[in-house]
């Protein structure tokens, strides 16, 4: 048995069963692939993967669980190597975060600036996609750090750390009724078109939480993911703007006017997560700190002793948390 086995098998399930993509992923040949994953079955006395013909078919069940302890022991040997990494070459490395694009775009840029003059030899890749994408990329290992709001439960195989709340905003272009009124309700924002975030990214679900509370259907003309292309189309009349306060400035979008809307929306937490049995480099601590002050390595060490996420919910349980 060996660990470039165990790496193919990995990777053949991570690739949808696809042994062409995976040989072009890792830069080798398909047959290559195919035999070592021969060897590896004729050595354990089973069948990984049922096959169709030439095609691989479907994991069976006792492949489930030889891949899944191979995810293990492959990100324990990235342990060891981030450990010796720690005393040889402990300012240089790589970061790679998971994230979306309202934190791209607005929570990170002071982070990473910081971080980057502290660590000019860490190189630092940062993926957005949706949540499923982003747990994705950290459960395999692609990413160091997944940064997320909406669809938690996505989250089960990573350890989970709160870094602050965040409010939501109504958007409008000057002279809009709703400006003119003192305090907004659902039924007065009901009344117009909806420009916000596409389901499932940023916060969403809390908007049709409380549209729902409100026995009201919110009349949502235009979804996307980018909270800039939000602002856009509101300055084109399609609708009023609901999207999250840290994305508008008071000085880039002086044609838009701004009204606070945390008393209608519940507020929603932004997380950062990690694979359990990572070994955290000295510098992922520092960009942690950074990101949530709050969530020093001590805190983070006692979090990761913890055996499942609600213990680690209930650290964080009195802990007041800054609020965006």
């Amino acid at each position: 048995m060996k660990l470039q086995q165990l790496r193919y098998i990995v990777e053949i399930l991570n690739h949808n069963l696809n042994v062409s993509a995976t040989a072009e992923s890792l830069f080798t040949s398909q047959p290559g692939i195919s035999k070592q994953v021969r060897m590896l079955e004729d050595e354990l006395g089973i069948q990984i993967f049922e096959r169709n013909g030439k095609h691989l078919a479907k994991v069976t069940a006792p492949g489930q669980e030889i891949i899944h302890i191979s995810q293990q022991i492959l990100a324990q040997v990235e342990a060891i190597r981030s450990v010796a990494s720690e005393y040889t070459q402990p300012d240089q490395g790589k970061l790679i975060i998971a994230t979306t694009h309202t934190q791209a775009r607005y929570a990170l840029p002071r982070v990473i600036h910081n971080f980057m003059q502290r660590y000019p030899k860490v190189t630092l890749h940062m993926h957005q996609g949706s949540p499923e994408q982003i747990s994705d990329a950290a459960a395999k290992g692609k990413a160091n750090f997944a940064i997320a709001t909406e669809a938690l439960h996505l989250y089960n195989d990573l350890i989970m750390l709160p870094c602050y709340h965040w409010n939501r905003s109504i958007i409008t272009p000057m002279g809009h009724p709703l400006a003119e009124l003192e305090q907004v309700t659902i039924e007065d924002l009901a009344k117009y078109p909806i420009v916000t975030y596409v389901h499932g990214f940023t916060g969403r679900s809390e908007l049709d939480k409380a549209f729902n509370k409100a026995g009201k259907t919110p009349n949502v003309v235009f979804t996307a993911t980018d909270a800039d292309v939000i602002k856009t189309y509101v300055r084109m009349g399609l609708g009023v703007g609901v999207l999250a306060s840290m994305a508008v400035n008071q000085y880039e979008d002086t044609d838009l006017v701004n009204i606070p809307a945390s008393h209608l929306f519940a507020p929603s937490t932004t997380k950062i997560g990690f694979r359990k049995g990572t070994f955290l480099r000295c510098y992922m601590y520092d960009f942690i700190e950074g990101f949530a002050p709050h969530l020093q390595r001590s805190v983070v060490e006692a979090a990761m002793q913890m055996k499942s996420q609600d213990e680690i919910d209930e650290l964080f349980h009195e802990v007041e948390l800054p609020i965006w």
